[in-house]
């Protein structure tokens, strides 16, 4: 315990550090310091590089050129007899040649030997007759000979070369000299040329890396890498946490974010960089992306669930970012609506059997108390044959359904009629999914009467029985639906209501989506007729349960 009270104030003085240590450079600053520090060093070692080569050859040439000067003196008629027949003199021949060679090159001096050495000429007359100060002897030997060398007149470039005789015979040297100070004040002249013009990328160089810390700041919206860190951590947190599927998409129209509630929403993993269209994410996704005005709370079936969708644009300083669309799961909530009605419709057959029954039990009364016992046995064995009072049909939940539907299209101004075809045995699988499709096509048939011109308004339904699929047609007298329409009834969205509020437009489509969950289908048998409106038929797969025959019925 006494360790961990002497650590606490480290640990404090290490944070008070921390928080007082001087603040690092902004990226974008680290960024341009970085790549202004990396070009000058590249023109720098550039400059120091092509300083070194261009010296060398400089160099070379000067080189060159005194060799070049010594050879044309060496070539020069009797030079060689003269130096081979005569001793050195200040005034002599040899010193007035090799004088108005040096002033006419502007060499730093042009210097005639003997074999052995000694100058005939010489810039400072008190040299001529001396030996020279750097060893001739490879030049005595028949070699040309180029070097830097000192001499007494400084550094200097020079080119030695043999003076032979008129037989080949070497009788001396001849050595010229350029002062190296001209190939400095050369080699000056070049690198400030070449400073000059490196200064130009350098300028470009330093432009361009502020230019990229601009639109690296612009691209990170001058956020920090820490900032960055912390963000995309937050992200990753809200992202996975929250209980609404996000799909985000920037402005070229790519998958730039999901979270894993949308992969389960949709039942498709979007990865990043995926194509917002048709073939990589599905119409009814991409229709949610391209829908204007963009969808605000609107009901889509996707997959197998019902979602609530928004579409939220992304702008940063009047900057397009890309789309946002939130998905919420109604899967839910759908399901405890189909429910509510399957309960409102067993309720209502409820109610009405109840009814039924007192009416029935007061017409049994009646027969007993006028002594009719044999009417009354007979009504009984009637009684018995029935299950519900929908003629035809044994399930409650449908039974309660049509005589819910059939008030609701009464006060509506329609009447709902039971087909006498109608014949359905067994009772329903689920019950949940069927009233759905039922309920939804009596509700679009009701309201598709009461608005047509036709009068008086009826809706008939027909329901069959076909094994343990379920058979269902529904026709009104309603005006029909167009042609040029026909084609988009079942699509997620459409409606023929007035103002499309909120919710309208599902219906059709989710009865289909819940119909071919169970192996069937819904369509539109027909748009139209003189005598009628649009016919609809639904056929549900394996929802019928088949009731088990009374013992004793004979087979």
């Amino acid at each position: 315990m006494l360790t961990c009270l002497r650590d606490r104030p480290r640990a404090y003085s290490d944070r008070v550090r921390r928080t007082l240590r001087a603040p690092r450079l902004r990226l974008t600053t680290q960024a341009v310091v970085a790549l202004a520090v990396l070009l000058t060093v590249v023109v720098l070692v550039s400059l120091a590089t092509s300083t070194a080569v261009l010296r060398d050859d400089l160099k070379s040439q000067y080189e060159q050129r005194a060799l070049a000067v010594a050879h044309a003196v060496a070539a020069q008629p009797g030079l060689a007899h003269t130096v081979a027949t005569s001793r050195p003199s200040r005034t002599g021949p040899v010193e007035r040649a090799a004088e108005g060679v040096r002033r006419t090159t502007g060499a730093l001096y042009v210097v005639v030997t003997d074999d052995r050495g000694i100058r005939y000429s010489h810039p400072t007359p008190a040299n001529i007759g001396r030996r020279v100060s750097t060893s001739p002897d490879q030049a005595l030997q028949g070699h040309d000979v180029v070097t830097v060398e000192r001499g007494t007149l400084g550094y200097s470039a020079r080119g030695k070369v043999p003076l032979r005789a008129g037989d080949g015979r070497v009788v001396g040297e001849v050595s010229v000299g350029i002062a190296t100070s001209e190939l400095e004040a050369q080699t000056r002249r070049l690198v400030l040329l070449l400073a000059l013009v490196a200064l130009a990328p350098l300028a470009v160089g330093l432009v361009g890396a502020l230019a990229l810390a601009r639109r690296l700041r612009r691209t990170t919206m001058g956020l920090e890498p820490e900032d960055l860190a912390d963000l995309l951590r937050e992200q990753a947190a809200v992202l996975g946490g929250v209980r609404e599927g996000v799909v985000a998409v920037d402005r070229h129209g790519r998958v730039s974010v999901t979270n894993p509630e949308a992969t389960r929403l949709l039942g498709r993993e979007l990865t990043r960089g995926m194509p917002v269209d048709e073939e990589a994410v599905g119409g009814e996704l991409l229709e949610l992306f391209t829908q204007q005005p963009p969808p605000a709370g609107a009901l889509r079936v996707i997959g197998d669930r019902v979602l609530l969708c928004t579409r939220l644009a992304v702008r940063r300083d009047g900057r397009d970012l890309g789309q946002v669309l939130i998905l919420r799961d109604r899967s839910d909530l759908d399901h405890l609506a189909r429910e509510l009605e399957a309960t409102r419709a067993l309720t209502d057959a409820l109610r009405a059997q109840a009814h039924e029954h007192t009416n029935r039990l007061h017409a049994l009364t009646g027969l007993l108390h006028n002594g009719d016992v044999e009417d009354a046995k007979g009504y009984l064995d009637e009684l018995s044959e029935t299950t519900t009072w929908v003629s035809g049909i044994d399930d409650p939940y449908l039974a309660g359904l049509l005589a819910a539907k059939a008030a609701s299209a009464s006060e509506a101004g329609a009447r709902l009629v039971v087909a006498d075809a109608t014949w359905v045995e067994g009772t329903l699988e689920h019950p949940l999914d069927t009233v759905t499709i039922v309920a939804n096509l009596l509700d679009n048939a009701v309201r598709a009467a009461a608005a047509g011109h036709r009068q008086p308004a009826w809706v008939e339904a027909t329901l069959l029985s076909d094994g343990a699929d379920l058979v269902v047609h529904v026709a009104d007298s309603g005006d029909g639906i167009p042609a040029d329409i026909a084609s988009s009834v079942f699509d997620h969205g459409f409606t023929t209501r007035d103002g499309d509020a909120l919710g309208h437009g599902i219906g059709l489509a989710l009865a289909r989506h819940t119909a071919r969950s169970h192996g069937g289908d819904i369509r539109l048998v027909s748009a139209s007729a003189p005598e009628r409106g649009a016919v609809f038929e639904a056929r549900m797969g394996n929802v019928l349960r088949q009731q088990d025959a009374p013992a004793g019925t004979a087979s």
